[in-house]
């Protein structure tokens, strides 16, 4: 049987995906800040930024994390330069996308089942990346594309048209559970056939009492609807319909009762007819629209303003977002409490704004300007200092704080004759943490046991050493582990048989046990294009069999086929 075929996007590389090492996190205190006080009951201390690789970062996210992230926005490079000189675009492209699926693929898995995932990109590829999240997140599972008006003014040096707007791509994990907040309706959103005002000022419009079409207007048809209701001047109207005959009231009588004060009376040249008032305040909520100006969001300019303002001897930061804009993401997004990410950080828009929304959030960022500009801005929202940007719509007077961390290094690393052992970085406890990530265990250690470092159920346990056990001390810690419980024993060796012995043990050695999960030694996994590698070499006999078919003028067909190859042969880098 043929393979079923579907449609989806190729490129050079899609099928290679990394074997990513899960990190464990290093706090640096030294970064770490929060207010000096507690502002109000709602302060959130657990927010964190990691500085870092943000494809190792997200990796090292999943175990904590997954399906835990209400609202994901990224805004990553937009990939407007050329990767390599002199080479085509579909180069850059391949890179570019498999950088980003890669992301994707772990994003989707850290989004809560009811959330949502905002990816900001421009005309350069956001029509690729819509068919990568196509395939990773499910066509089903496209919301919308919402146009941000970025400029408010023209470009008058552009060579065709001047471009003033970016796209967002927004993405559901299930789109049967995911949730979105509406806004409030303002006067100039409710409709003008609300044409009519009450005593308390509330917009309205009338619609007849009596049932108009369909086979229920008539007094046969619904009988419970034919009825008396007294008019103005006490005299007992009935429904009729124009042609005489008898009909219905869209209401029963129990509810004409109930709801006397919304039917308006009109005396006419056929008497009294009673209409009933349908109020605005039924429709005081509208959804959100795709297109989103720059007078109501922000643009590039307010941005820029925004982070100036807060950081006026730095260097102004290149591709900031105005808080405007990340607060009616996180609205549509979030509750307060909710969890955002943002991978991409860049000047830190996202973390602020999400703090003073009352949202936890995590962000990462690998350039120094986390340092420069990042730190310095969410110092500033933390004491209350940056009243800009939102902070006077969420009445935000400072307070909380953040964690940051670093990714620890690579658990294994080469000798001086390349063998492949524990880092000497590494001490007990980060060895067992690193050892409890890539088992699948959370790390928890208890003060009781010193052979309990983490679990994974309430009953399976894992134990991390570099020592070499004997059987005697397997005997023993398989005596206090017990029959009812089960124990997995990370260490650098042991001296036993027959481990059959040891029902309630799994033993393995490291570092042998963990050789082959992982990528071990690499730290870049980065979109700076000097950190990718090489294209692979072509077989040496490539040519050769495409020669073997040419039975005549093989030289000529030879310098055809190098000129072709040459073509698609990566130059250094550098």
């Amino acid at each position: 049987m043929a393979r079923k075929q579907k449609l989806e996007l190729t490129w050079i590389g899609k099928e290679t995906r990394p074997k990513l090492e899960p990190r464990i996190f290093l706090e640096d205190s030294g970064w770490s800040y929060h207010a000096s006080h507690r502002v109000g009951d709602s302060d959130l201390f657990d927010n964190r930024l990691i500085f870092g690789d943000n494809l190792l970062a997200l990796k090292a996210l999943e175990q904590e994390f997954s399906g835990k992230v209400k609202c994901i926005y990224i805004d990553p490079p937009f990939n407007t330069q050329q990767a390599f000189e002199h080479y085509d675009d579909c180069l850059e492209n391949s890179l570019w996308l498999t950088l980003m699926a890669e992301r994707l693929h772990i994003l989707r898995g850290l989004l809560s089942e009811d959330g949502l995932i905002w990816i900001h990109l421009d005309d350069n590829q956001v029509h690729r990346c819509k068919c990568v999240c196509d395939e990773i997140f499910g066509p089903d599972q496209f919301i919308s594309s919402v146009i941000w008006e970025k400029s408010d003014s023209p470009r008058m040096d552009a060579d065709f048209f001047s471009s003033r707007h970016d796209t967002i791509l927004v993405f559901a994990k299930n789109r049967d559970t995911a949730t979105i907040n509406r806004f409030p309706a303002d006067d100039d959103d409710i409709p003008e056939h609300y044409n009519r005002t009450d005593d308390s000022n509330r917009r309205y419009y009338t619609k007849p009492l009596r049932a108009m079409g369909g086979q229920g207007d008539t007094r046969k048809a619904r009988p419970n609807l034919y009825f008396g209701i007294e008019a103005p001047d006490g005299s007992m109207i009935y429904p009729k319909k124009q042609d005489g005959t008898d009909g219905a009231w869209r209401w029963g009588e129990e509810k004409v009762k109930n709801e006397a004060d919304r039917i308006e009376w009109v005396d006419g040249r056929n008497g009294w007819t009673p209409y009933y008032r349908i109020y605005a305040e039924n429709r005081r909520e509208r959804p959100p629209e795709t297109i989103w100006f720059h007078e109501d969001v922000g643009s590039n300019r307010t941005s820029k303003a925004e982070v100036k303002k807060l950081l006026p001897k730095e260097v102004a930061f290149g591709t900031p977002k105005p808080e405007k804009l990340l607060e009616r993401v996180i609205h549509i997004s979030t509750n307060p409490g909710d969890c955002v990410l943002d991978s991409f950080a860049g000047s830190g828009t996202t973390g602020a704004v999400a703090h003073k929304m009352g949202r936890r959030w995590v962000m990462v960022e690998l350039g120094e300007h986390c340092h420069t500009h990042l730190i310095p801005r969410l110092r500033e929202v933390i004491d209350g200092n940056d009243q800009g940007g939102v902070s006077s719509a969420n009445q935000w007077k400072g307070g909380g704080g953040f964690r940051y961390y670093t990714l620890g290094p690579s658990l294994l690393e080469e000798d001086e004759f390349g063998n492949w052992i524990i880092n000497k970085k590494y001490n007990p406890e980060m060895l067992a943490e690193a050892m409890c990530k890539l088992e699948g265990f959370t790390y928890a250690p208890s003060t009781d046991f010193y052979w309990q470092h983490g679990h994974s159920t309430e009953t399976d346990f894992i134990y991390v050493t570099t020592q070499t056990l004997t059987r005697e001390q397997l005997v023993k810690l398989s005596d206090e582990v017990g029959p009812n419980r089960s124990l997995l024993i990370c260490c650098g060796a042991y001296r036993i048989r027959k481990v059959e012995d040891f029902p309630n043990l799994t033993l393995k050695k490291i570092p042998l046990a963990v050789m082959s999960k992982c990528e071990w030694g690499k730290d870049d996994y980065s979109l700076e294009i000097k950190a990718l590698p090489d294209a692979p070499e072509p077989e040496p006999d490539e040519f050769e069999e495409v020669l073997q078919d040419l039975p005549k003028n093989k030289r000529k067909a030879r310098k055809v086929l190098d000129q072709q190859a040459s073509l698609f042969a990566l130059e250094d880098a550098e």
